[in-house]
């Protein structure tokens, strides 16, 4: 029994090193693309929530249907945005979404091909299986959640550059 438990944390720990290891190889210069690239999917396929009330509406009815929440940075001064997207943010982390910020409200509206600038939108996951209850993801939503599985403990959330649209 405890040459089994020995073995099992021996293999937790290299398993640890490895994923370290793979992080650190990661490459995240082009996170921003991987953003673009998702949001339009998404959006192709009828699976995005855009604006800051319509988020709130549908976390409420159905929280674990959503993959990602993207929130720009706030502008200054709106501190009324900024409140809401703060508890909307807590509300996502206590449900397992993933949070991703981003670095402008104009070049994601840009992106979603919005003409009024949203500061929020989310992304909802693709089920699969007879009972849809199996999460699909494609190449964009795979890396992205490679990416914020990485940094899902820093204290800190790094804000992700969007490409100029």
């Amino acid at each position: 029994m405890v040459v089994e438990e020995t073995k099992i944390q021996k293999y937790q720990q290299e398993s640890m090193t490895l994923k370290s290891m793979a992080i650190n190889e990661m490459d995240y210069s082009r996170i921003g693309r991987t953003v673009k690239a998702a949001l339009v999917k998404a959006q192709s396929e009828s699976r995005l929530i855009v604006g800051l009330s319509a988020a709130v509406t549908v976390l409420s009815k159905a929280a674990e249907g959503t993959l990602f929440c993207l929130l720009a940075e706030p502008q200054d001064g709106d501190s009324a945005t900024h409140m809401h997207e703060v508890l909307l943010e807590a509300f996502c982390y206590e449900n397992d979404i993933y949070v991703i910020k981003v670095d402008c409200p104009i070049k994601l509206s840009r992106i979603l091909g919005k003409t009024s600038i949203e500061s929020c939108c989310l992304i909802q996951k693709t089920w699969t299986g007879d009972n849809n209850n199996e999460e699909l993801l494609n190449k964009p939503e795979t890396l992205l959640v490679d990416y914020c599985e990485a940094f899902w403990d820093s204290p800190t959330s790094t804000v992700i550059q969007l490409p100029n649209v």
